[in-house]
């Protein structure tokens, strides 16, 4: 039988945002996140990162650089004995400094490539799955996939006007995320339902 998987974004996910982190030592994870991640991995999930990174097409960091960051984030992981079974990035940004990179490729999200290229390589069913993120752009680019998809709630996000960047679900926090997962997946506790106050209040307008 295929795997399930949790898709998590990096930055506003996983770690506090920051722009265009460069150090390993400014990836800086969230509180309290190591309940939640393991609950889902102890009941057959594996983790995935994925994660834009057009950074690398703009000239700020390389790759050597990025597979430090990635690494020192493993390391943080594991002491939480959390596993992370593989990090997918995307170096593309239409607007990069290096020419090769600076292309409208299947990678970056919205658009679904990471995703796909993670389930090929480690048997993983998308259906079965979830990706959690921060803005819009993971939800589509998991609704793309075929994933069941969360939106952690930064305050940044408008209500979507489309259904497939609508989440399945809305979360407080990265926490709430994992407990929603796990509510739905029947392994823990009911999560209860969320939704942005600005969403809410946009919403009571429009009625």
């Amino acid at each position: 039988m295929a795997e399930r998987a949790i898709f998590l974004d990096r930055d506003g996910t996983l770690v506090h945002v920051r722009h265009y982190p460069t150090r390993p030592e400014q990836l800086v994870l969230y509180d309290n996140l190591g309940q939640g991640l393991r609950t889902l991995q102890q009941a057959g999930f594996k983790l995935f990162v994925i994660t834009n990174q057009g950074g690398i097409a703009l000239g700020f960091f390389g790759e050597p650089e990025l597979a430090l960051m990635h690494a020192h984030l493993a390391h943080e992981l594991a002491q939480l004995h959390v596993r992370i079974n593989g990090f997918y990035h995307c170096p593309h940004h239409p607007d990069g400094v290096r020419a090769e990179l600076a292309i409208a490729c299947e990678c970056r999200k919205p658009r679904p490539g990471m995703l796909l290229r993670a389930a090929a390589e480690h048997g993983i069913d998308l259906a079965r799955s979830w990706f959690v993120g921060d803005i819009l752009d993971d939800v589509e680019a998991g609704r793309r996939a075929g994933c069941r998809t969360v939106l952690v709630d930064l305050g940044t996000e408008s209500p979507p006007l489309s259904l497939i960047r609508t989440p399945h679900a809305v979360a407080r926090d990265t926490v709430h995320a994992l407990a929603i997962i796990a509510a739905a997946e029947q392994i823990g506790p009911d999560g209860e339902r969320y939704l942005p106050p600005s969403w809410q209040r946009e919403l009571e307008v429009a009625r």
